[in-house]
């Protein structure tokens, strides 16, 4: 997962760096709990009305806060919505769908795990369509994930794989990482919009597309019980505007290539909260997970001169993420 933002960070005092990391810890932990709360969730409330009621709690927020910190331009917001409309059907409809709806097949730490994977694939896509120079430590790196990524899958067995193939949960949480790098690879091409208030905008179209569907399909399913609604509201607080305001106010003092490492604890931490509940685990998924993590870490390493990574950062992006 990738995100900038775009006002350059400031030289940092000790104790603005300290407080920008706490913000990266609390942004990474609330979108870990995202995949452990949703799980819980999708029991009860299915994918679809799930998206739809995360993203219609938190586009007030968003918007009031938007306007608040950022006071953007909206006309020159509004007239880049064919990108924020293609940018939310990847990423905030896309993916979220996707990824609720493997959730509901598989475990949260498993789907943290195959998540784990995206940067690298993200590194391969953005070769593949935007032609950025792919080296050979990204390489290597994207090589060594993928195999953390298959132990994952396989739980350690190769042979059963083949014969059997992927499960469903599996199958769902591929798509949602491959939306999730046309979500990035679009954000790249698209105009240069405030972080926050391209989230707002997308939160807002996300609203209004899965509505009719949603309507259509007998929804949305409300929650039903005290845990549901605990868990909804959870959701539509924490990941959908709380991460979002302590990432983007992190990287006002930490560059996003050095930042974007922390999101490699979002999988550290989905694996904490499964140990700490007593959901049962493998030790493939820790083995695959501790691989994809190193081939990650190997493909996002910094260069002799300083450079961010295989690929080069353009100045403004979307400043959003999965979760």
């Amino acid at each position: 997962m990738t995100l900038a933002v775009g006002t350059k960070p400031k030289r940092a005092s000790r104790r603005s760096l300290t407080v920008a990391i706490a913000s990266l810890l609390g942004a990474t932990l609330f979108w870990a709990g995202n995949y452990v709360v949703g799980a819980g969730a999708v029991e009860s409330i299915d994918p679809l009305s799930l998206v739809l009621l995360r993203w219609s709690l938190a586009v007030v927020p968003l918007l009031a806060i938007a306007q608040m910190v950022e006071r953007p331009q909206w006309r020159q917001v509004l007239a880049a919505w064919p990108w924020l409309v293609a940018l939310s059907v990847f990423g905030l409809l896309g993916y979220n769908l996707l990824l609720y709806t493997a959730l509901e097949h598989t475990d949260p730490f498993s789907a943290s795990l195959i998540n784990a994977f995206n940067p690298a694939l993200i590194t391969l896509a953005a070769a593949a369509f935007l032609r950025e120079r792919l080296t050979g430590r990204a390489v290597g790196g994207v090589l060594i994930a993928l195999t953390g990524v298959l132990l994952v899958l396989s739980n350690g067995d190769a042979g059963k794989m083949l014969q059997v193939g992927f499960g469903a949960g599996e199958l769902f949480m591929i798509a949602a990482i491959a939306a999730w790098s046309a979500y990035t690879i679009t954000g790249r091409l698209a105009p240069p919009l405030p972080p926050i208030t391209a989230t707002a905008a997308q939160a807002a179209i996300t609203v209004v597309v899965l509505t009719p569907l949603s309507l259509a399909a007998g929804g949305p399913a409300l929650p039903a019980t005290q845990g549901a609604i605990t868990s909804l509201a959870f959701i539509a607080v924490f990941p959908s505007v709380l991460s979002y305001l302590l990432w983007n106010r992190a990287l006002t003092v930490i560059p996003a290539g050095n930042a974007g490492v922390f999101l490699n604890l979002i999988t550290v931490f989905t694996a904490l909260f499964t140990i700490l509940s007593g959901h049962p685990y493998s030790m493939a998924q820790i083995a695959g997970g501790v691989i994809v993590i190193a081939g990650i870490l190997l493909t996002s390493a910094r260069g002799q001169r300083g450079s961010s990574g295989p690929f080069s950062w353009r100045r403004r992006q979307p400043g959003n993420l999965e979760s």
